[in-house]
């Protein structure tokens, strides 16, 4: 059975920041990274296959944290990885995405 998870407002706080930076730094994200953010600003109900979508993301960037060249959350120089990582709802939204997909998995 397919349920709806509602995304957090912390995590739009931290998608519409990605969003911002993205526009004032002219990088970080995809297409597929804004229309997620733009998503969870709207704050409407993600499907079971959004949440394993997003669980997969953090899985595969969390190696982004690690970069050399910038600071992260440094919001004056951000990194691509840390703009794209807010896209996706920030640590909030990896921590929620790893418990929505426990949901989706019983």
């Amino acid at each position: 059975m397919a349920s709806e998870h509602k995304p957090t407002k912390k995590m739009a706080i931290n998608a519409q920041k990605g969003l911002d930076l993205r526009d004032r730094f002219d990088c970080g994200g995809t297409e597929v990274g804004v229309k997620r953010a733009k998503q969870i600003v709207e704050g409407k109900p993600m499907s079971d296959e959004d949440v394993k979508s997003m669980h997969s993301y953090f899985a595969r960037h969390d190696v982004d944290k690690d970069t050399k060249s910038h600071d992260w959350g440094n919001e004056d120089d951000p990194s691509a990885g840390y703009i794209a990582w807010l896209l996706w709802g920030g640590d909030e939204g990896k921590t929620w995405a790893d418990k929505e997909r426990e949901k989706v998995e019983e």
